[in-house]
């Protein structure tokens, strides 16, 4: 079992494709450190308690102190991972460097180039003060964290640029799709983001870029159309600030398919509303007989956004789906070089 936690839903950034931007209506309400003991005492086998935001370090530090008591007593062999914009450690990093130096505690921080990740409404993070960022968490902590990119319309131009950018900092990217919560409007395109995630591999970027590696795997694998591999709701669980509970973080956004805790907590049986919906079971009837089933209908959260959009919207994404399989089965001599403009 994985916890995602958002400590609080208030943030020093103001990123237009952020699902904490314009969502919030008590940004600062704190989540109750007493809801995530519950939860490691029903579920010791947790992994890792995922932080995220908002911006995490907009808490004080004691309160990760706090849960990393909860790990021992409970997880000993749990994680908590953070991902933060690294923003008030940049700016004070003297709170933070005892625990972000704890064997328990993992590091991840996020950028992107052109005009959407913003420190304030109307300036960027730029690269260099992003390298500045990274090398100054190196010196004090000992290692360059993995960060995310969030790709959307506005700066898909710029996707492959994160990718090099990782290299040259030797470490991994994470090229997420924007979905449609908050602040963003409308859902990117998956089949977009996989043209991004085979051009990757096809400059023998894959290294550096984590869900192109995990996109490989899947297209080597033997093909099923059996959906009950996409059961990412029965180890995967969201603690909101207000104490609501889902088992996806983005349908918690969108406080959709929420779960009854107390009922959780006390019962041996784990809760899938995710499962139990058949809107969410593909994007449309035809998916089953195609080979990229599980590519395209891996994420609910991601079905139930491209099915907002109506059919010709899915329709659009199918037709490029298949491209995107016709380059991936072309020999390895041919695929390199490909320009998929």
């Amino acid at each position: 079992m994985d916890l995602i936690i958002k400590p609080l839903e208030a943030c020093n950034f103001k990123c237009t494709f952020c699902s904490s931007t314009n969502i919030a209506s008590t940004p600062y309400q704190k989540l109750d450190l007493c809801l995530v003991e519950q939860f490691l005492h029903r579920f010791p086998e947790t992994k890792n308690i995922i932080v995220n935001g908002g911006e995490p370090l907009l808490m004080e530090p004691e309160y990760y102190w706090n849960i990393i008591d909860l790990i021992i007593k409970y997880a000993p062999t749990c994680k908590l991972s953070f991902t933060t914009n690294l923003w008030v450690f940049y700016k004070n990093p003297d709170n933070w460097i005892p625990l972000f130096k704890h064997p328990s505690v993992d590091v991840g921080t996020s950028f992107n180039y052109g005009d959407t990740r913003l420190i304030t409404s109307t300036k960027p993070l730029t690269e260099n003060i992003f390298i500045d960022m990274v090398c100054h968490f190196e010196r004090l902590i000992g290692y360059r964290p993995d960060f995310i990119s969030v790709i959307n319309d506005v700066n898909e131009d710029s996707a492959i640029q994160n990718v090099l950018l990782a290299k040259q900092l030797n470490v991994v990217c994470k090229l997420n799709y924007a979905m449609c919560s908050g602040a963003q409007q409308t859902p990117y395109m998956l089949s977009k983001i996989y043209e991004t995630y085979l051009k990757i591999y096809q400059m023998g970027l894959h290294e550096y870029e984590y869900n192109t590696q995990q996109f490989l795997q899947t297209m080597n694998l033997e093909h099923t159309t059996c959906p009950l591999s996409r059961n990412c709701d029965s180890h995967i669980r969201c603690l909101q600030p207000d104490g609501d509970y889902y088992s996806c973080g983005s349908f918690g956004d969108d406080k959709k398919y929420a779960i009854d805790f107390n009922k959780e907590m006390i019962s041996d049986n784990i809760i899938t509303p995710l499962s139990d919906d058949n809107t969410l079971f593909s994007l449309k009837d035809e998916c089953l007989s195609c080979p990229m089933f599980n590519v395209c209908n891996g994420c609910k959260k991601t079905i139930s956004d491209m099915k907002h959009m109506g059919e010709m919207f899915i329709q659009n994404h199918c037709i490029r789906m298949k491209n995107v399989l016709h380059k991936f089965n072309q020999p390895i001599s041919l695929i390199h070089g490909v320009n998929l403009d």
